[in-house]
């Protein structure tokens, strides 16, 4: 892989959680001795080559300054109302020198590996085309409100999940003008398939699981540890 590149990741984080039913938003709620979004960050600060990290929060957010982190690279951004507008918010935030490439994540997702990470760099800046983790669907899949109209082949259904990566100026250009446009954009990618550019699809491993119930964060804790053990051994 190329490593004349220069590399920015965007945190989005100002969403309130609320199925969590829990009185803090849900990337503030501690695992394993850590919040959530604390786990989050300390994976993408293993990613050497990241000139910065921005988190994009709530300006009314009055739990991540009591977040103690040693790296240097993380900043904070003003979240939005949607997760497209913190992102571009986050882009904003990187203007004055732009990355060549920007890598976006969940703040809910602590479980995703670095192997991962460097598997999407490296085929995507590869193949020079943005591109995101994703999880062949495995479970029989049906369409319909209340009852089954249809089975749908999963042959080529995928999970989306993130890391997402893309080219700094692609996705600056592709959200301010769907946005603009008001189109609904619901990651990364979409914006990028509205506006007819590709995104490539790296396999990534399935327990890089998004908490957002109640019932993740028990299925995170027994993932987290056993990540801590399989890296201690």
């Amino acid at each position: 892989m190329t490593t004349n590149y220069t590399l920015a990741a965007i945190v989005p984080a100002a969403g309130v959680g609320s199925r969590m039913q829990h009185s803090a938003p849900k990337q503030y709620i501690r695992l394993a001795g850590k919040t959530i979004l604390e786990h989050t960050l300390a994976k993408l600060a293993q990613l050497k080559q990241l000139t910065t990290i921005v988190v994009a929060v709530s300006d009314d957010d009055p739990y991540f300054a009591t977040l103690e982190f040693i790296d240097q690279r993380i900043v904070r951004a003003s979240g939005g109302k949607e997760r497209a507008d913190s992102v571009l918010n986050g882009l904003l935030a990187l203007a004055d020198n732009p990355p060549d490439w920007v890598l976006v994540h969940d703040a809910a997702r602590p479980l995703v590996t670095l192997a991962d990470i460097e598997r999407l760099l490296s085929e995507c800046i590869n193949a020079d085309e943005g591109g995101i983790l994703a999880s062949k669907v495995k479970d029989t899949i049906k369409r319909g409100a209340t009852h089954s109209q249809q089975t749908v082949p999963r042959d080529d259904l995928w999970q989306a999940l993130t890391p997402q990566l893309f080219k700094y100026h692609d996705l600056m250009q592709a959200l301010q003008t769907a946005l603009a446009q008001q189109v609904t954009i619901t990651d990364e990618a979409s914006a990028i398939e509205w506006a007819n550019k590709p995104v490539k699809l790296v396999a990534g491993r399935s327990d890089n699981i998004k908490i957002t119930t109640p019932e993740d964060l028990d299925l995170a804790n027994f993932l987290l540890q056993k990540q801590h053990s399989e890296n201690a051994s």
